[in-house]
């Protein structure tokens, strides 16, 4: 595992509660690429998780390679900047698609070159704006964490607020790149391999702070960079069982994470114990296995490949259109154990979607992950949980929605109702209170006997949403009788370790686990 300009953590526990429980801590890492975000990199003691019977959860089993989520995005840019596609062409960023080709720049150690490489992941965020202006007329908005290269390195657009210690532009500052005349001038073909030289002038002549928060957009690539209006960009890489190691539920969820770095080496010589009866294991049943972390410490590959070689079938639950990298190694391994995957797509109005899940990937970018799920080979299924009262219970937004998983191969649909537990709902009711106060007095009712929505909203969810989810094909997946259950659901939730079916319907129709009598068929919503 390598970090660029890693600093390595000198808290003590007293100053960070949570570490005094991590007393397998190997060292925390701070790092540009995550500003804000600190890992705590721990050697996991075991891998497999046994999931209580009083959980109710319909699984068995589950691995968590990480505790909180790295999802929150740092580095962003105007959605209306230009960048530069592998064939010459400028897109706007807000409409760079994943899996297009567009340019990127590769280092020898003394030379940077120009190559193609392709957009892996794409986030939406909102973020307090600066506009830089360079010698040539160049003008970019960007994020104030976002970083540009410079004949010494990057660099952020902005210092720190925080106190640290970070490089920065200054006016002088040269950045690397073709500039606007280059861009005119350029010829596709004969960039590809060519030296990052250019006698623009690319001298920053203004750092504004235009005293604004504006919808921002970032991007992974395979490369780590961009092009955005001719100059060189860097790209951006991302609760309540964090109160266990005394982090809180809120901002630690998304600053303080723990990365188990063992966990697939300790994984494969737990699954080859002759004890181990190769039981369904779930991923992303806590926090996302294909979180943005995981483009730095690429757990997943060797957590999919020691329960393949064990023969245990193995299904993956994420938001993170990262899992597009793992595609040909689950295709592989798809073929001598069950592979079971999903997306969580709960939110398909873009602004509401910013708002409350700002680090994430956007319902386009994830609905196409889903297609390259399937164009792999593999069952696909759609996670619309959670759906929220009165702001994505219309019919017209789940018509459209499910519309969309449809088009993009979805093969089934699964939804439930918000659940506020604890640690949850303060963020919640926060978040509520300064987007939608008008919605505060009614939802204070509505969760005022517990976490759970009332039966009575359930039902009348599971009676609007069950008639159009059968509309748009979506309520049954494939058969395969090698598990004895539907293959486009997770497996974990279809056989618990005593080999009772579990289904993912309660019975008045919304989500939640029971155990099926051996003769009934596990139902899908």
């Amino acid at each position: 595992m390598r970090w660029d300009a890693q600093q390595l953590g000198t808290e003590e526990p007293s100053a960070l509660p949570g570490l005094a429980k991590l007393n397998n801590l190997v060292r925390s890492v701070s790092t540009p690429e995550f500003a804000g975000v600190t890992f705590h990199e721990v050697l996991a003691k075991s891998a497999l998780n046994r999931v209580p019977r009083q959980s109710q959860m319909p699984f068995g089993w589950t691995i968590n390679p990480y505790r909180g989520c790295s999802h929150a995005c740092a580095y962003c840019l105007d959605p209306d900047t230009l960048i530069l596609m592998a064939d010459g062409r400028q897109k706007p960023l807000k409409s760079v698609e994943v899996g297009d080709a567009i340019m990127g720049t590769e280092s020898d150690g003394k030379y940077r070159h120009y190559v193609a490489t392709t957009v892996l992941a794409s986030w939406s965020t909102f973020k307090r704006a600066y506009r830089l202006t360079l010698a040539d007329g160049t003008e970019i908005v960007a994020s104030g964490d976002h970083r540009f290269l410079t004949e010494r390195g990057w660099k952020y657009v902005h210092r720190a607020t925080n106190g640290t210690q970070r490089p920065y532009l200054t006016t002088s500052t040269g950045l690397a790149g073709l500039g606007r005349a280059g861009l005119t001038e350029l010829e596709p073909t004969s960039m590809t391999g060519s030296e990052v030289t250019s006698d623009a002038e690319l001298q920053v002549v203004s750092i504004e702070d235009l005293g604004t928060e504006i919808d921002m957009i970032d991007i992974t690539t395979g490369t780590g960079d961009f092009i955005a209006n001719g100059v060189i960009s860097h790209n951006c890489f991302a609760r309540p069982t964090h109160t266990y190691l005394d982090f809180n539920a809120g901002d630690d969820f998304d600053n303080q994470v723990v990365v188990k770095i063992n966990v697939a080496d300790v994984l494969a010589k737990e699954v080859v114990r002759p004890s181990w009866g190769r039981y369904p294991v779930a991923l992303g049943t806590n926090t996302d296995p294909y979180q943005r972390a995981e483009g730095k410490y690429s757990l997943m590959p060797g957590i999919i490949e020691a329960l393949a070689r064990s023969g245990t079938p193995l299904s993956i639950l994420t938001k993170g259109t990262l899992l597009r990298r793992d595609l040909p190694l689950l295709a592989e391994v798809a073929r001598t154990v069950p592979v079971d995957l999903a997306m969580s797509i709960a939110i398909y109005d873009d602004e509401l979607q910013k708002s409350i899940e700002p680090g994430t990937p956007s319902a386009k970018a994830r609905l196409a992950t889903v297609t390259a799920v399937r164009n792999a080979g593999l069952d696909c299924s759609v996670f619309l949980m959670p759906i929220l009262p009165y702001l994505t219970d219309t019919k017209a937004h789940l018509d459209e929605a499910l519309r969309r998983v449809r088009e993009a191969g979805g093969t089934s649909v699964l939804f439930t109702s918000l659940y506020l537990k604890p640690g949850v709902k303060p963020w919640f009711m926060h978040w509520l209170e300064r987007q939608h106060p008008e919605l505060v007095p009614k939802y204070t009712e509505l969760y005022s006997r517990g976490q759970y929505a009332p039966k009575e909203y359930r039902k009348w969810l599971a009676d609007r949403i069950s008639p159009l989810i059968r509309a748009h094909g979506l309520e049954r997946g494939r058969e395969d009788p090698s598990t004895g259950g539907i293959r486009s659901k997770a497996l974990g939730m279809l056989r618990n370790d005593d080999g009772e079916r579990v289904a993912f319907a309660s019975d008045d129709g919304s989500t939640g686990a029971r155990i099926l009598p051996a003769t009934e068929q596990p139902m899908l919503f």
